[in-house]
């Protein structure tokens, strides 16, 4: 079965990030380094999102579209990039996400 993982920062988290030294960021992401590494025989592809404030927001409805510079809705939670697995089922991409060791919530989607 093919899920994607999102993988969510909390404001708390990138507060941490942004305040941790230069050395122990560095560790930060060598441990996301790792795990992507060790788990490539499972992923199929993955990507880290540019900052939500870089984004555009396109608002469909009635009428034209509105278009904003910027996430629609201020969050307290921001999707800040995803892999895509290949599993043999959601128990294997929960023992996945368990070891996953940045942000602190990961959403798992099955593909459809």
């Amino acid at each position: 079965m093919k899920y994607v993982l999102m993988f969510v920062e909390t404001e708390e988290f990138g507060r941490r990030l942004e305040e941790m030294g230069d050395l122990e960021r560095e560790a930060a992401y060598e441990a996301v380094g790792r795990w992507f590494a060790e788990n490539s025989d499972k992923i199929t592809h993955h990507m880290h999102l540019a900052p939500a404030h870089t984004a555009t927001t396109v608002r469909l409805g009635d009428g034209e579209p509105v278009v904003t510079d910027g996430p629609f809705v201020e969050g307290k939670e921001v999707v800040s990039g995803y892999a895509e697995v290949e599993v043999a089922d959601l128990d294997e991409a929960l023992k996945l996400v368990r070891s996953w060791p940045a942000c602190p919530l990961v959403e798992i989607r099955p593909v459809s």
